[in-house]
């Protein structure tokens, strides 16, 4: 994996762990709790992916992920981040998710690409890694999985995804690009949720429903 490849992979799991870090303190969670949560948050997406192509999951073989998660997780406990205010944590939580999804979007279409997936799937690698963990940590936690309720959740993923695609078609390879395609991705999702974007509902009509 290329360097800028390896950060992006490291910044997600950091932005992750966070995110679960924040919604075990919000639920009361005790310490054990809130470091699964942060875990699943973190890997969860990565292993499923590995798991649809048949490979070993990087966490099996690579302490980088590991040790990103615990020190992430001490940094957290030593400046107390759970106490801090709660609309603070509410803007951090967002701009971690997203920082997360759009890391890991790349990261997972980037697996993808290794493998000369089409553009199919290069898109559902990366959606399967950037929201993975984040179902199964809004499912453990009995909450509405973001991916169901944030339009411009998945979404963005997959806008990621196909940008990313076709710039290796075209020769975009190089560190720059990965990294403006990173901040594109992460402006997109952080101005349609303080904007309140979203894409059009499907909804019955009513006035032409007998019942």
């Amino acid at each position: 994996m290329l360097p800028e490849f390896t950060w992006l992979y490291l910044i997600g799991t950091a932005s992750f762990t966070i995110s679960g870090y924040l919604i075990g303190a919000k639920k009361h969670y005790d310490v054990l709790g809130v470091v699964i949560l942060a875990l699943l948050t973190a890997i969860g997406g990565g292993m499923i992916r590995d798991v649809l192509v048949n490979q070993v999951p990087r966490v099996f073989i690579d302490n980088g992920p590991f040790l990103t998660i615990f020190v992430t997780l001490a940094l957290a406990w030593v400046i107390k981040l759970h106490q801090k205010n709660q609309g603070m944590l509410r803007k951090l939580f967002i701009v971690a998710d997203s920082v997360g999804l759009v890391a890991f979007s790349i990261a997972g279409a980037q697996v993808a690409m290794a493998m000369d997936l089409n553009l199919f799937g290069v898109c559902v690698l990366a959606f399967v890694t950037a929201v993975g963990g984040g179902l199964v940590r809004d499912m453990m936690v009995n909450d509405v999985p973001f991916i169901l309720h944030e339009d411009f959740y998945g979404t963005v993923s997959i806008l990621v995804a196909v940008l990313f695609y076709f710039g290796q078609e075209m020769g975009l390879k190089a560190a720059p690009w990965v990294w403006l395609l990173f901040l594109l991705g992460l402006g997109l999702r952080l101005v349609a949720h303080w904007r309140d974007l979203s894409l059009p509902k499907v909804k019955p009509d009513h006035a032409a429903d007998p019942t």
